[in-house]
C-alpha cells in the first residue's frame, strides 16, 4: 500500500502486495459507488506480480482516503490525474467499474496522452438512477443498499460463493457498503454517489475525446448496467467488448473471466 497527498488530503492506494515502482507500466483501478479499493484486490495482486505498477485507489471520503467526496464525475476525473502526478506516473491504463468507469472515462478524456488503455467495467451512458432508488437512498439508505446489493448479483447464491464453501457475496458486499457509508459521517455518501452517476451527462462528449484503445466488459446478467446501456459508449469509443456470464458485481462473480479479459487487453 501507499499513501499519497492530493489536494492537501490523504489518498490511500493498494499496490497489490508489491512496492510501487513508477517506472513500470501503471494500472489504476477505480471502484464504484459506496465501494473501496478492496473490490479490486485479486486483480491488483495479479498485475502487481506480473510487472505492473498498481494503484487501486480509495476515492475521496471512501475507505481510507480523506474527504470530502468528489463534487462531480468531472472533478473525480481531474482528481485521478492529480493522483498520477502525486505518484510520479506519466501515463497509465485506467480501469473503472460502474461509477468508477465514468470517472476513468472522464480522466481519459481530460488527458488523452496520459491514458494507455481504458477499460470500462459494468458501464452505461447515461448511468441513470431511478427516482424510486434515489428517494429510498435519501430516506432509508440501508434499505437502498439492500436493493442495489440484490440487483448487483445474478442470483442469491452467486458463484464463486456458491458452490464454493464459506463465502457469501451478498453478505460481504452489503458489509462493505455499510462500512463505507459509516466511514463518511458528514453526509449520505450512498445518495451522493448515485446522484453523481445520475447527474453526469458528459459521457458522449468525453468518449469523443478519448484516443486510447478501449475495452468494455459486460455482465450478461447485469441489470444495473445492461449491455444496451453501454452501446453508445462502445460505438463512440470503437471499443472491444468482452461478455462475461455474471451480473454487475463481476469482480466477485467471475474473477477469473475478468482477470483473463484485462490481462489480454492490457498486455
Amino acid at each position: 500500500m501507499m499513501e499519497l497527498c492530493v489536494q492537501n488530503r490523504r489518498v490511500y492506494a493498494y499496490t497489490g502486495g508489491k512496492p510501487f515502482a513508477p517506472n513500470l507500466p501503471c494500472v489504476v483501478f477505480l471502484h464504484g459507488a459506496l465501494h473501496d479499493h478492496s473490490v479490486f484486490t485479486l486483480l491488483a495482486r495479479h498485475f502487481a506480480h506480473r510487472g505492473y505498477a498498481v494503484l487501486a485507489v480509495d476515492l475521496p471520503a471512501h475507505g481510507r482516503s480523506e474527504g470530502p467526496p468528489p463534487s462531480s464525475i468531472e472533478a473525480a476525473g481531474s482528481w485521478v490525474l492529480s493522483v498520477l502526478d502525486a505518484a510520479g506516473v506519466e501515463s497509465a491504463a485506467l480501469v473503472g467499474h460502474s461509477m468508477g468507469s465514468l470517472i476513468a472515462l472522464e480522466a481519459a478524456a481530460q488527458a488523452p496522452a496520459r491514458t494507455r488503455h481504458l477499460a470500462l467495467l459494468g458501464t452505461a451512458a447515461p448511468m441513470a438512477v431511478s427516482d424510486a432508488l434515489l428517494k429510498t437512498a435519501a430516506q432509508d439508505p440501508l434499505g437502498a443498499m439492500r436493493m442495489v446489493n440484490t440487483f448487483s448479483h445474478s442470483g442469491i447464491a452467486s458463484k464463486p460463493g456458491y458452490p464454493g464453501p464459506g463465502a457469501w457475496l451478498h453478505g460481504s458486499n452489503q458489509a462493505l457498503m455499510e462500512r463505507t457509508q459509516a466511514g463518511w459521517p458528514n453526509g449520505n455518501l450512498f445518495l451522493h454517489d448515485f446522484e453523481l452517476c445520475n447527474g453526469y451527462s458528459g459521457a458522449p462528449g468525453a468518449a469523443s475525446r478519448v484516443t486510447a484503445p478501449t475495452t468494455v466488459v459486460i455482465g450478461q446478467q447485469d441489470v444495473m448496467t445492461p449491455a444496451r446501456a453501454a452501446k453508445p459508449l462502445i460505438d463512440t469509443l470503437k471499443a472491444q467488448t468482452v461478455h462475461l456470464n455474471c451480473g454487475h458485481a463481476m469482480m466477485q462473480e467471475d474473477p477469473e473471466g475478468l482477470r483473463a479479459a484485462l490481462a489480454s487487453a492490457l498486455k
